[in-house]
């Protein structure tokens, strides 16, 4: 009678304990409600990643995880990184995913006509990166030598397109990736370059000026035409965009004293190609720096927001400037 009043008793410890492990594995109110983001550190304990857990609503006990881990023998082989935990996820399911290393993927856009200072802010903001990390190795002469750059940094040679990245990953890693899809993009630019007189870095310094030149796309060519037309006659090119590059004033408008500024980026003051590209050129300006529309501009002025003047002779040109800037003052 002892006997099964001690085991009935036992019977009954188990089942509260197993009913207890239940509930605290079951979802929490957060992931049942919503997906939830957690970021997994790396060289982090056992119970330091279940406290992370649990302190992030994913979970319910610490202590939990941590016997899960242990008896399926992964207590050691929880991986790093940023996780989505699905909305309904069980404290087993959190630890399958951290298991596997499914680590969250971060999209990041680096638009046409875009730098690496402005891609710096974006991987900055999504913490993939901080903004200096990635300027300093994008600067460095080890890295550009090891990619074949001969500019002073890796600006032109970051292909404009949506990356997937996952945080934990070197600056390095991640301007390698840009740097290697514009090579596998080029197809033959390089070899139609030189058929023009260009290097590939010449012929990327021009389509970055392109591109930050021209807003709609049937005046591609003819921007580039107006470009080469100067090239040949020995005239500086001109472009704001260019001054904007060398007095580090990104996109906004410039004034007097920018375009006197003394620096080879200055193409007012300058003649020739500056020193590197300006931007990431997508293909439409590279295909357009080969390939000029047969005109023979050599200035051109905005009409508005989209759409320039094109002019011949520097007496159309002014009187292009004037109305636009009479246009402007209304």
């Amino acid at each position: 009678m002892k006997l099964r009043l001690a085991l009935a008793a036992t019977g009954a410890v188990v089942g509260v304990l197993l009913a207890a492990v239940v509930y605290l594995a079951s979802p929490t109110a957060a992931v049942r409600a919503r997906a939830v983001i957690v970021e997994i550190p790396a060289h982090q304990g056992l119970l330091d990643v279940g406290t992370r857990l649990e302190s992030a609503g994913v979970i319910k006990h610490r202590a939990v995880f941590a016997a899960l881990a242990v008896v399926r023998g992964s207590a050691r082989r929880l991986k790093a990184g940023d996780y989505e935990v699905p909305r309904g996820a069980t404290t087993l399911d959190v630890l399958a995913l951290i298991e596997s290393g499914r680590v969250r993927q971060h999209i990041v856009l680096h638009p046409e006509g875009a730098s690496v200072a402005e891609v710096a802010r974006v991987l900055a903001d999504e913490r993939l990166a901080t903004a200096a990390d990635l300027m300093r190795a994008a600067r460095d002469p080890a890295f550009l030598a090891a990619h074949g750059i001969p500019g002073p940094s890796v600006e032109g040679y970051l292909f404009p397109d949506t990356y997937q990245f996952v945080r934990g990953l070197k600056v390095e890693e991640i301007l390698g990736r840009m740097i290697l899809r514009l090579r596998a993009k080029l197809g033959d630019a390089e070899t139609r370059a030189k058929d023009r007189g260009l290097t590939l870095h010449q012929l990327l310094t021009l389509a970055s000026i392109i591109e930050r030149e021209a807003v709609a796309p049937d005046e591609r060519r003819v921007i580039a035409a107006v470009f080469w037309n100067r090239l040949k006659r020995g005239m500086p090119l001109q472009a704001d965009p260019t001054v904007q590059y060398a007095a580090g004033r990104g996109r906004r408008t410039l004034t007097r004293a920018d375009l006197d500024v003394d620096d080879a980026f200055n193409t007012y003051r300058y003649a020739g190609l500056p020193p590197g590209p300006i931007a990431s050129p997508g293909l439409a300006s590279i295909e357009a720096a080969l390939d000029p529309a047969p005109v023979p501009y050599l200035y051109f002025v905005k009409l508005d927001e989209r759409r320039h003047h094109f002019s011949t002779t520097v007496a159309e040109h002014n009187a292009a400037v004037a109305r636009y800037r009479m246009n402007r003052s209304r």
